[in-house]
Protein backbone atom coordinates (compact mmCIF):
# COMPACT_ATOMS: atom_id res chain seq x y z
CA UNK A 1 0.00 0.00 0.00
CA UNK A 2 3.03 2.58 0.52
CA UNK A 3 4.06 2.11 -3.11
CA UNK A 4 0.96 2.81 -4.77
CA UNK A 5 1.31 6.77 -3.96
CA UNK A 6 4.83 6.40 -5.48
CA UNK A 7 4.02 4.78 -8.73
CA UNK A 8 0.65 6.88 -9.18
CA UNK A 9 3.39 10.30 -9.20
CA UNK A 10 5.91 8.92 -11.03
CA UNK A 11 5.57 9.77 -14.60
CA UNK A 12 5.43 7.87 -17.55
CA UNK A 13 8.27 7.77 -19.36
CA UNK A 14 10.13 7.53 -15.96
CA UNK A 15 8.33 3.94 -15.77
CA UNK A 16 8.78 3.28 -19.85
CA UNK A 17 12.18 5.07 -20.69
CA UNK A 18 14.10 5.63 -17.14
CA UNK A 19 17.51 6.12 -18.42
CA UNK A 20 16.39 8.89 -20.82
CA UNK A 21 14.04 10.07 -18.28
CA UNK A 22 17.42 10.59 -15.91
CA UNK A 23 19.45 12.09 -18.56
CA UNK A 24 16.16 14.44 -19.25
CA UNK A 25 16.33 15.50 -15.66
CA UNK A 26 20.00 16.49 -15.64
CA UNK A 27 19.12 18.54 -18.62
CA UNK A 28 16.54 20.56 -16.51
CA UNK A 29 18.27 20.68 -13.56
CA UNK A 30 21.16 22.07 -15.19
CA UNK A 31 18.94 25.09 -17.40
CA UNK A 32 17.25 25.59 -14.00
CA UNK A 33 20.03 26.38 -12.41
CA UNK A 34 21.55 28.80 -15.13
CA UNK A 35 18.22 30.29 -14.40
CA UNK A 36 18.82 30.79 -10.96
CA UNK A 37 22.29 31.88 -11.68
CA UNK A 38 20.76 34.75 -13.87
CA UNK A 39 17.74 35.87 -11.89
CA UNK A 40 20.61 36.45 -9.28
CA UNK A 41 22.65 38.42 -11.10
CA UNK A 42 19.70 40.68 -12.59
CA UNK A 43 19.05 41.27 -8.51
CA UNK A 44 21.95 41.92 -7.53
CA UNK A 45 22.93 44.11 -10.79
CA UNK A 46 19.26 46.54 -9.69
CA UNK A 47 20.30 46.85 -6.52
CA UNK A 48 23.45 48.18 -6.33
CA UNK A 49 21.15 51.51 -6.82
CA UNK A 50 19.92 50.81 -2.89
CA UNK A 51 23.51 50.24 -1.63
CA UNK A 52 24.29 53.95 -1.88
CA UNK A 53 21.63 54.77 -0.52
CA UNK A 54 20.77 52.42 2.67
CA UNK A 55 23.89 50.96 3.45
CA UNK A 56 27.08 53.36 2.61
CA UNK A 57 28.65 52.17 5.88
CA UNK A 58 28.75 48.94 4.96
CA UNK A 59 29.84 49.70 1.41
CA UNK A 60 33.07 51.66 2.98
CA UNK A 61 33.75 48.69 5.55
CA UNK A 62 33.75 46.34 2.62
CA UNK A 63 36.02 48.51 0.62
CA UNK A 64 38.85 48.70 2.91
CA UNK A 65 38.14 44.97 4.09
CA UNK A 66 38.99 44.38 0.39
CA UNK A 67 41.86 46.72 -0.25
CA UNK A 68 44.14 46.08 2.77
CA UNK A 69 42.64 42.73 4.03
CA UNK A 70 41.91 41.69 7.92
CA UNK A 71 44.06 40.32 10.56
CA UNK A 72 47.40 39.23 9.37
CA UNK A 73 46.86 40.04 5.79
CA UNK A 74 47.10 43.97 6.59
CA UNK A 75 50.74 43.30 7.72
CA UNK A 76 51.52 42.83 4.10
CA UNK A 77 49.53 44.87 2.60
CA UNK A 78 46.23 43.19 1.79
CA UNK A 79 45.20 42.41 -1.61
CA UNK A 80 47.65 45.63 -3.21
CA UNK A 81 50.32 43.53 -2.18
CA UNK A 82 49.24 40.11 -3.79
CA UNK A 83 48.24 42.38 -6.83
CA UNK A 84 51.79 44.21 -7.23
CA UNK A 85 54.14 40.96 -6.10
CA UNK A 86 51.56 38.51 -9.31
CA UNK A 87 52.52 41.33 -11.70
CA UNK A 88 55.75 41.70 -10.49
CA UNK A 89 56.50 38.23 -11.59
CA UNK A 90 54.95 38.13 -14.50
CA UNK A 91 56.60 41.48 -16.30
CA UNK A 92 59.62 40.05 -14.96
CA UNK A 93 58.77 36.84 -17.21
CA UNK A 94 58.23 39.14 -20.34
CA UNK A 95 61.56 40.48 -19.76
CA UNK A 96 63.44 36.92 -19.65
CA UNK A 97 61.42 35.22 -22.46
CA UNK A 98 61.43 38.59 -24.11
CA UNK A 99 65.15 39.56 -24.31
CA UNK A 100 65.78 36.33 -24.88
CA UNK A 101 63.58 34.99 -27.71
CA UNK A 102 64.60 38.82 -29.65
CA UNK A 103 68.25 38.32 -29.01
CA UNK A 104 67.76 34.87 -31.09
CA UNK A 105 67.32 36.92 -34.19
CA UNK A 106 69.18 40.11 -33.31
CA UNK A 107 66.57 42.21 -32.29
CA UNK A 108 66.39 42.34 -28.34
CA UNK A 109 65.78 45.95 -28.47
CA UNK A 110 62.39 45.21 -29.17
CA UNK A 111 61.99 44.27 -25.64
CA UNK A 112 60.32 47.64 -24.76
CA UNK A 113 57.65 46.50 -27.45
CA UNK A 114 57.12 43.20 -25.61
CA UNK A 115 56.52 44.68 -22.36
CA UNK A 116 54.42 47.73 -24.18
CA UNK A 117 52.27 45.48 -25.80
CA UNK A 118 51.41 42.32 -24.06
CA UNK A 119 51.76 43.43 -20.54
CA UNK A 120 48.85 45.98 -21.38
CA UNK A 121 46.94 43.47 -23.90
CA UNK A 122 46.97 40.85 -22.37
CA UNK A 123 49.33 39.77 -19.23
CA UNK A 124 48.30 42.36 -16.75
CA UNK A 125 44.34 42.20 -16.76
CA UNK A 126 44.66 37.87 -16.99
CA UNK A 127 47.38 38.45 -13.40
CA UNK A 128 44.79 40.84 -11.98
CA UNK A 129 41.85 38.50 -12.85
CA UNK A 130 43.38 35.16 -10.90
CA UNK A 131 44.54 37.71 -7.76
CA UNK A 132 40.71 39.42 -7.30
CA UNK A 133 39.41 35.04 -7.80
CA UNK A 134 41.75 34.10 -5.46
CA UNK A 135 42.00 36.69 -2.91
CA UNK A 136 38.76 39.23 -2.55
CA UNK A 137 36.48 36.59 -4.74
CA UNK A 138 37.56 33.73 -2.15
CA UNK A 139 36.80 35.75 0.89
CA UNK A 140 33.62 36.83 -0.10
CA UNK A 141 32.18 33.47 -0.89
CA UNK A 142 33.90 32.16 2.23
CA UNK A 143 32.18 35.03 4.49
CA UNK A 144 28.64 34.44 2.24
CA UNK A 145 28.89 30.72 3.38
CA UNK A 146 29.56 30.89 6.71
CA UNK A 147 26.34 33.21 6.84
CA UNK A 148 24.30 31.31 5.06
CA UNK A 149 24.90 27.75 6.79
CA UNK A 150 24.87 29.47 10.32
CA UNK A 151 21.39 30.96 9.07
CA UNK A 152 22.49 34.49 9.49
CA UNK A 153 21.30 35.35 6.08
CA UNK A 154 17.85 34.16 6.87
CA UNK A 155 17.79 36.17 10.25
CA UNK A 156 18.95 39.04 7.32
CA UNK A 157 15.50 38.33 5.75
CA UNK A 158 13.26 38.02 8.71
CA UNK A 159 14.78 41.64 10.30
CA UNK A 160 13.15 42.84 6.99
CA UNK A 161 16.78 43.75 5.47
CA UNK A 162 17.40 43.00 1.43
CA UNK A 163 19.77 40.16 2.27
CA UNK A 164 20.96 40.71 -1.84
CA UNK A 165 21.47 44.13 -2.04
CA UNK A 166 23.34 44.16 1.99
CA UNK A 167 25.52 41.58 1.39
CA UNK A 168 25.81 40.76 -2.31
CA UNK A 169 25.33 44.08 -3.92
CA UNK A 170 27.66 45.86 -1.93
CA UNK A 171 30.46 43.41 -2.48
CA UNK A 172 30.03 43.67 -6.08
CA UNK A 173 30.16 47.45 -6.01
CA UNK A 174 33.26 47.38 -3.72
CA UNK A 175 34.90 44.83 -6.23
CA UNK A 176 34.41 47.24 -9.36
CA UNK A 177 35.99 50.55 -7.09
CA UNK A 178 38.37 48.37 -5.65
CA UNK A 179 39.97 47.29 -8.77
CA UNK A 180 41.11 50.38 -10.24
CA UNK A 181 43.74 51.38 -7.81
CA UNK A 182 44.72 47.57 -8.05
CA UNK A 183 44.61 47.53 -11.70
CA UNK A 184 47.06 50.68 -11.24
CA UNK A 185 49.38 48.58 -9.19
CA UNK A 186 49.20 45.91 -11.22
CA UNK A 187 50.12 48.04 -14.79
CA UNK A 188 52.73 49.94 -13.36
CA UNK A 189 54.39 46.63 -11.00
CA UNK A 190 54.61 45.01 -14.58
CA UNK A 191 56.29 47.93 -16.52
CA UNK A 192 59.22 48.46 -13.76
CA UNK A 193 59.74 44.53 -13.32
CA UNK A 194 59.96 44.10 -17.28
CA UNK A 195 62.14 47.73 -17.73
CA UNK A 196 64.11 46.69 -14.59
CA UNK A 197 64.98 42.84 -15.62
CA UNK A 198 65.89 44.20 -18.97
CA UNK A 199 68.43 46.97 -18.36
CA UNK A 200 69.77 45.60 -14.97
CA UNK A 201 69.75 41.82 -15.19
CA UNK A 202 70.37 41.67 -19.23
CA UNK A 203 72.29 45.09 -19.33
CA UNK A 204 70.33 46.54 -22.02
CA UNK A 205 70.80 50.59 -22.18
CA UNK A 206 67.72 52.01 -21.01
CA UNK A 207 67.54 54.96 -23.64
CA UNK A 208 67.04 52.00 -26.16
CA UNK A 209 64.55 49.93 -23.85
CA UNK A 210 62.75 53.69 -23.21
CA UNK A 211 62.55 54.61 -26.84
CA UNK A 212 60.61 51.05 -28.05
CA UNK A 213 58.55 51.33 -24.56
CA UNK A 214 57.10 54.88 -25.19
CA UNK A 215 56.48 53.88 -29.36
CA UNK A 216 54.59 51.33 -28.92
CA UNK A 217 52.71 52.14 -25.93
CA UNK A 218 49.35 52.94 -27.20
CA UNK A 219 47.17 55.20 -24.45
CA UNK A 220 43.80 53.65 -25.92
CA UNK A 221 45.59 50.32 -25.32
CA UNK A 222 45.37 51.31 -21.90
CA UNK A 223 41.69 52.62 -21.31
CA UNK A 224 40.83 49.00 -23.06
CA UNK A 225 42.71 47.43 -20.43
CA UNK A 226 40.62 49.37 -17.70
CA UNK A 227 38.17 48.14 -19.56
CA UNK A 228 39.23 44.57 -19.18
CA UNK A 229 39.54 44.86 -15.57
CA UNK A 230 36.36 46.66 -14.75
CA UNK A 231 33.91 43.87 -16.42
CA UNK A 232 36.31 41.21 -15.02
CA UNK A 233 35.72 42.62 -11.51
CA UNK A 234 32.39 42.69 -11.90
CA UNK A 235 31.82 38.97 -13.11
CA UNK A 236 33.85 37.58 -10.48
CA UNK A 237 32.09 39.24 -7.79
CA UNK A 238 28.81 38.17 -9.20
CA UNK A 239 29.90 34.80 -9.25
CA UNK A 240 31.57 34.24 -6.10
CA UNK A 241 28.64 35.88 -4.38
CA UNK A 242 26.12 33.52 -5.76
CA UNK A 243 27.95 30.56 -4.64
CA UNK A 244 28.43 32.28 -1.16
CA UNK A 245 24.59 32.46 -1.13
CA UNK A 246 23.74 29.50 -2.25
CA UNK A 247 26.68 26.92 -0.61
CA UNK A 248 24.95 24.29 1.67
CA UNK A 249 26.13 20.99 3.61
CA UNK A 250 28.19 22.54 6.73
CA UNK A 251 31.40 23.96 6.51
CA UNK A 252 32.68 21.60 3.85
CA UNK A 253 29.76 22.62 1.72
CA UNK A 254 31.37 25.83 2.18
CA UNK A 255 34.88 25.12 0.97
CA UNK A 256 33.22 23.62 -2.02
CA UNK A 257 31.89 26.56 -2.86
CA UNK A 258 35.07 28.30 -2.76
CA UNK A 259 36.92 25.71 -4.85
CA UNK A 260 33.77 25.50 -7.46
CA UNK A 261 33.44 30.03 -7.66
CA UNK A 262 37.14 29.97 -8.13
CA UNK A 263 37.11 27.78 -10.70
CA UNK A 264 34.02 29.26 -12.20
CA UNK A 265 35.66 32.79 -12.06
CA UNK A 266 38.65 32.07 -13.90
CA UNK A 267 37.65 30.43 -16.34
CA UNK A 268 34.79 33.19 -17.23
CA UNK A 269 37.50 36.15 -16.45
CA UNK A 270 39.61 34.20 -19.10
CA UNK A 271 36.65 34.26 -21.96
CA UNK A 272 36.07 37.90 -21.04
CA UNK A 273 39.26 38.85 -21.45
CA UNK A 274 39.13 37.00 -24.94
CA UNK A 275 35.84 38.18 -25.83
CA UNK A 276 36.73 42.24 -25.16
CA UNK A 277 40.27 41.88 -26.69
CA UNK A 278 38.65 39.93 -30.34
CA UNK A 279 36.02 42.94 -30.31
CA UNK A 280 38.74 45.69 -29.98
CA UNK A 281 41.40 44.13 -31.50
CA UNK A 282 39.78 41.48 -33.60
CA UNK A 283 39.82 43.20 -36.77
CA UNK A 284 42.95 45.76 -37.34
CA UNK A 285 44.73 44.55 -34.68
CA UNK A 286 45.72 47.86 -33.88
CA UNK A 287 49.21 47.23 -34.42
CA UNK A 288 51.90 49.63 -36.21
CA UNK A 289 55.47 47.90 -36.52
CA UNK A 290 57.60 50.96 -36.35
CA UNK A 291 60.42 52.93 -34.67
Amino acid sequence: MSSAPIERTRRPIDRRFPRLAKRLDGYVGAWNHVGMQTKFYGKTLTSIPYVFSHYRIELMRIIAQMGLGTGALVVIGGTVAIVGFLTVTTGALVAVQGYTDFSEIGVEALTGFASAFFNVRLIAPATTAIALAATIGAGATAQLGAMRINEEIDALEVMGIRSVAYLASTRVTAGLVVVIPLYCVGVLASFWAARFGTTVIYGQSTGVYDHYFRTFLNPTDLVWSFVQSIAMAVVIMLIHTYYGFAASGGPAGVGEAVGRAVRTSLIVAAFVVMMISLAVYGQSGNFNLAG
